[in-house]
């Protein structure tokens, strides 16, 4: 599949992007088929061939997220933003989310109406007739 992305420029600590159309499967820094642009988020300067992108989207390629992201902001396409990264999560927030989802779930079984005999009972209301007898 042909995708247009992002290759890699400029010095240590201060990275460039050409906007490349590349097999897929080629190497990052390798071998493309057209450069049709640049960007440089230092300066949020974004350029590219919109007619050579259009060609190519029409013809089959598909942008990357941060591709997408960027000529959605340019206009060059219409469309909705995708997600293009997700923050990674760090090992002490992974099991504080996991035990406060369990207990949202233990929490909303709790509060849940129990169906019995084709009548809705509450949980809590049970136990008020059990210590009630």
């Amino acid at each position: 599949m042909v995708r247009i992305r992002l290759q890699r420029r400029g010095k240590r600590n201060y990275a460039t992007y050409r906007v490349v159309i590349a097999d897929q499967r080629a190497p990052i820094k390798g071998k493309f088929i057209a450069d049709v642009g640049f960007y440089n988020p230092h300066t949020n300067e974004f350029k590219v061939d919109a007619e050579a992108v259009n060609k190519w989207i029409g013809s089959g390629a598909q942008p990357t997220p941060t591709i997408h992201n960027l000529l959605i902001d340019k206009k060059i396409i219409k469309g909705k933003k995708v997600t293009s990264w997700r923050p990674k999560k760090k090992e002490g927030e992974e099991g504080e989310q996991a035990s406060a989802a369990s207990k949202g779930a233990e929490t909303a079984k709790d509060s849940e109406p129990v169906k019995v005999a084709d009548t809705e009972v509450n949980p809590a209301q049970e136990t008020d007739k059990k210590a009630e007898v």
